[in-house]
């Protein structure tokens, strides 16, 4: 049950067996009370509340579990200030439950670490007033990829005089962020300079303010120590070498050197991990001059052609130490949580593993959640039955498809058949159908008697994208088969009398079978 109160506050919430009280106030402090009496009883010790920004929410478990309410409340009446989602109003008993569970223990999990955790939530520490000075500003281009198409920016490129913007490399993203109030679209390398593409403009020399954008950089540090961490353990407990991974925007995944996991190893690796983020485990950066013997006992890949300066080392308490120039969290608890999603095969016998870390691993369970639900309303059935529900559906498809073919191929002996026996016949035909393939249209061609009949068919949308075969005298197919191409915008190919294809749009189909008409009435009077 969802209660709809803005902002509220002095929530008292009573769940009894057989009813509920809401005493609550809201933003501008009207006094709301509720008494609900139930259908049926509830079990009190598994019901429980949530408040949020704009809503109470409210969970009652029934006693009979199996047994579906007709209402909510006893009274056949409904109180005026209930409001019935009549399309959500069923039995979720055995429906939603592995759904509601699983994020629910992703939601707990989440919150007892926060809890139980001694040290301080992370924060923005200096980065929020970050002062410096423009050194250099140039016209630049910039290529991004949107909606599937590479694009060309126009901009300039900004070097500063020190900078808290992180810049891609070593499959880390960059920041971004601001620098005055022009937007940071992309920080590169260039050797031991960072360099900004920015829209607009900077004067050298200028003072400025650089902010980053935090809920990005706090993103990529939880999943950059998250590798670091999955890494280190699934080399200490299997012996299995990481040899590179990926930052996704949405996942990311460690290519691991051995070609599968063996049964229980993904969750033990789990397991071990978050085990390790409840010990809140401390994770420092030291560095080194590249001649300290340190430096040989680090776990690393190797360095950059291009490096400069002191070597950077990331080290997690107890845990491993690894070179790395990337953004980290400075607590393993930082991260909440970690959820090893599963595994891919990968390049030359080598196997990829599938992470999410942290607020990742929220979005995940919500979705996952949502998912569940919209495939309950659309189903009919709970999370566990939806395998099968969806194979029986699939299986139906194939039947109906199937007879579908068979009735189209019926149709078209018949469409032929009827044009051949009809004494009025010309010596051009021409047929549009929504439905169909090019099994089809042959079909028509094949019972056509083509060497004397030009015969121009097409399925598809009327105005939409479709497929065209052209069948008849292979002198006049061979002259009409490009123009079909030109006009109606397609790609395709033909001989032996047979020219066929697909076709971009149907719309001038009519103009097309107008000029065909035209060309076999010139060949019937004789002219060339």
């Amino acid at each position: 049950i969802n209660f709809d109160v803005q902002k509220p506050k002095d929530v008292q919430v009573d769940i009894q067996p057989d009813k509920m009280i809401l005493c609550c106030k809201n933003t501008t402090d009207d006094v709301f009370y509720n008494e609900l009496h139930f259908y049926e009883k509830v079990l009190i010790n598994d019901s429980r509340e949530r408040v949020y920004d704009r809503t109470i929410n409210v969970l009652l478990r029934k006693v009979k579990p199996d047994y579906a309410w007709p209402r909510l409340q006893k009274d056949e009446a409904k109180p005026s200030w209930i409001s019935v989602d009549f399309d959500n109003w069923r039995d979720w008993e055995n429906e939603e439950d592995e759904g509601k569970v699983e994020y629910d223990q992703y939601v707990d999990m989440i919150r007892e670490m926060a809890k139980d955790n001694k040290g301080a939530p992370p924060d923005m520490g200096d980065l929020s007033d970050f002062v410096t000075s423009v050194v250099s500003c140039c016209p630049a281009q910039l290529k991004q990829e949107i909606d599937g198409k590479t694009e060309t920016l126009k901009g300039f490129n900004v070097t500063l005089q020190d900078t808290i913007l992180f810049p891609v490399g070593g499959g880390h993203p960059d920041d971004h962020g601001l620098i005055g109030d022009v937007p940071v679209l992309r920080v590169t390398r260039q050797g031991p300079e960072a360099v900004h593409f920015v829209s607009s403009p900077l004067e050298e020399g200028q003072e400025v303010r650089v902010k980053v954008d935090w809920d990005r950089r706090f993103d990529h540090m939880q999943q950059h120590s998250g590798q670091h961490l999955i890494t280190a353990l699934a080399d200490s407990l299997f012996g299995y070498k990481t040899t590179s991974w990926e930052h996704g925007r949405q996942r990311s995944n460690i290519e691991l050197d051995t070609p599968s996991f063996k049964p229980g190893q993904l969750q033990a690796l789990e397991d071990a991990v978050n085990e390790k983020i409840r010990a809140h485990i401390p994770v420092t950066v030291q560095f080194l001059s590249l001649d300290d013997p340190a430096v040989e006992k680090v776990r690393s890949r190797g360095l950059p052609e291009d490096f400069a300066g002191p070597i950077r080392i990331v080290d997690i308490e107890g845990v491993e130490a690894d070179m790395c120039c990337g953004t980290h969290v400075s607590n393993l608890s930082h991260l909440q949580v970690i959820k090893l999603v599963g595994t891919e095969k990968g390049k030359k016998n080598k196997t990829n593993l599938i992470f999410l870390v942290g607020n990742r691993v929220l979005k995940y369970a919500e979705k996952s959640y949502n998912k569940d639900r919209s495939l309950v309303s659309l189903l009919k059935t709970g999370p566990d039955g939806h395998v099968e529900a969806v194979d029986k559906l699939q299986k139906s498809v194939r039947l109906l498809n199937k007879a579908n073919l068979s009735l189209l191929r019926e149709m078209a002996v018949l469409i032929a058949q009827n044009f051949v026996s009809s004494p009025e016949r010309s010596n051009f035909f021409s047929l549009h159908k929504k439905e169909g393939d090019n099994e089809f249209m042959n079909i028509i061609a094949n019972e056509l008697n083509t060497e004397e009949t030009l015969a121009f068919l097409t399925v598809g949308e009327e105005k939409g994208p479709g497929l065209f075969l052209l069948a008849g005298p292979s002198k006049l197919v061979a002259e009409l088969g490009p123009q079909v191409l030109e006009i109606l915008q397609g790609k395709g190919a033909g001989k032996n009398g047979r020219f066929q294809g697909k076709v971009n749009s149907l719309a001038r189909r009519a103009e097309l079978e107008a000029l065909m008409q035209q060309r076999c009435k010139s060949l019937t009077s004789g002219e060339e």
